[in-house]
């Protein structure tokens, strides 16, 4: 299935800034939804795809720095790319530091700022990419057994089948049953990838041995 074509949103509250991006914009084929203000930003409804966020520092209400820390608090996690005809250090800092991929103050050349948009994309397409895994992961996670949850808990540490098998009052050959369920079920071709998935989903023993996700 191929991912969905991306988006750069545009908040701004000068339509002729808006219009002027909007056109740069789709010039280079990128697909573009403009706004006002950051409430229609929030409320309108986003499409399922990797994007940008291109955001004006000084708007009416509430400054872009000020919507920055709101997105992270309403889990929006669109990349931004500050503009803006009247920024400072301390502010492009305060933006950076935040997360922005880029602060650009007026005059800016249009290939610079299509090429902070596209790096923004790309941070989010990985991200995205990043999340999808991670959710696969879990899914594959939540197929397993209770058993198979403590036994791989405790694999991931190191333990042998035997010790395994003493910490959990049960037979060695139980053990390796489902120690092989749990790698089948996870898809996991080695230990050290079953390491590296445990450490993902933040799975560990418990100190009397049983297993906690």
């Amino acid at each position: 299935m191929s991912e969905e074509a991306p988006v750069v949103f545009v908040i701004d509250d000068d339509p002729s800034v808006r219009d002027a991006l909007a056109g740069l914009l789709r010039s280079v084929g990128l697909a573009v939804r403009s706004f006002g203000s950051t409430q229609e930003f929030v409320q309108s409804e986003r499409p399922d795809a990797p994007g940008c966020l291109v955001l004006d520092v000084r708007l009416p209400g509430r400054s872009g720095l000020d919507f920055q820390r709101e997105l992270g608090e309403l889990s929006i996690q669109l990349p931004i790319v500050f503009i803006t005809g009247h920024g400072d250090i301390p502010m492009s800092v305060r933006a950076m530091k935040a997360g922005a991929v880029e602060f650009l103050t007026k005059p800016w050349h249009e290939q610079e700022l299509l090429d902070a948009i596209q790096q923004g994309i790309e941070r989010d397409r990985t991200r995205r990419r990043d999340a999808a895994a991670v959710a696969a992961l879990h899914e594959r996670f939540d197929s397993l057994t209770p058993r198979e949850r403590e036994i791989m808990a405790l694999v991931v540490t190191g333990r042998m089948n035997k010790q395994i098998a003493a910490d959990l009052d049960v037979s060695e050959i139980t053990v390796k049953v489902h120690r092989g369920q749990v790698m089948r079920k996870m898809r996991a071709r080695s230990l050290a990838q079953l390491v590296r998935m445990a450490d993902k989903l933040g799975v560990a023993p418990r100190e009397n041995g049983r297993a906690k996700p």
